[in-house]
């Protein structure tokens, strides 16, 4: 499977951007970030590669996360997520959900939530209950976090949990928000259930793109994503190519720390 000690500075007007906020660097250094955001890039691409033998599907990832502000450091995030595929007849995921988060420290944050989430058409997974623990940092540029997932099947009994780490650079590109971005994450599945989860590294997504902004509460992600499951327990390899867009209506009155989902 649709996105919270001193408030940091903030880029204005637009406040859907980096927790932190970075001085526009020199021409050569910029020069240098942009050649390591194209290298960064490429090599999960290479990681990426497909082999002969495995599935590839085209996909469209559509998400909404509207951020409503509870107090100084607490807020709270609504998500809406649809996803289409080609190899199973179009909507085949949706999610709807809610995350509480709060600042702990600058740029650090916690966060508890739960989705709903629905298979449809082409997709014969049962539905899933999902609580999730998070924590998020910032760095400069650089955004991290860990996720741990609880997934109920609404088909079986037993619980299935999943390890998610993710890191994004940003490079900024005016002070106004807009921004290139590269964003990596794992998944890593410590046990095994009779639904079908298996044990072990079970997928990587990767994202290229540019994050926009729209208006001074609005921002979006618009890039390419790949999503890649190595073959496991006689089932081929998945290479999935999706064009990711998510928009973020932010709010609260700080910013933001962008990540993907």
């Amino acid at each position: 499977m649709v996105a919270g000690a001193a408030d940091p500075v903030k880029p204005a007007p637009f406040r859907g951007n980096a927790e932190s906020d970075i001085a526009a660097p020199a021409m050569l250094p910029a020069a240098r970030s942009l050649s390591a955001l194209a290298l960064t890039a490429a090599l999960f691409l290479l990681c990426a590669t497909p082999a002969r033998a495995q599935q590839q599907d085209e996909q469209l990832w559509l998400q909404v996360n509207t951020i409503v502000p509870l107090a100084t450091d607490a807020r709270v995030t609504l998500e809406q997520i649809a996803r289409f595929s080609d190899r199973q007849d179009g909507l085949y995921q949706t999610e709807f959900g809610g995350l509480l988060e709060y600042r702990v420290a600058k740029g650090v944050q916690l966060g508890f939530g739960y989705r709903d989430v629905g298979a449809h058409n082409g997709n014969t997974a049962d539905g899933e209950d999902r609580l999730r623990q998070q924590v998020v940092a910032t760095f400069g540029a650089f955004t991290t976090r860990l996720r741990v997932d609880e997934r109920f099947s609404r088909g079986a009994s037993d619980t299935a949990f999943r390890i998610r780490p993710l890191i994004r650079y940003n490079h900024r590109l005016n002070p106004h928000g807009l921004a290139l971005f590269v964003s990596h994450e794992s998944f890593i599945l410590p046990n095994s259930t009779s639904w079908g989860q298996r044990r072990g590294y079970e997928r990587m997504r990767n994202v290229v793109g540019l994050m926009l902004p729209v208006a001074p509460t609005v921002s979006a992600d618009v890039g390419y994503l790949n999503q890649y499951r190595p073959a496991r327990g006689g089932a081929r390899g998945q290479m999935d190519h999706a064009l990711s867009l998510q928009l973020t209506i932010n709010l609260a009155a700080h910013p933001v720390a962008p990540t993907h989902d």
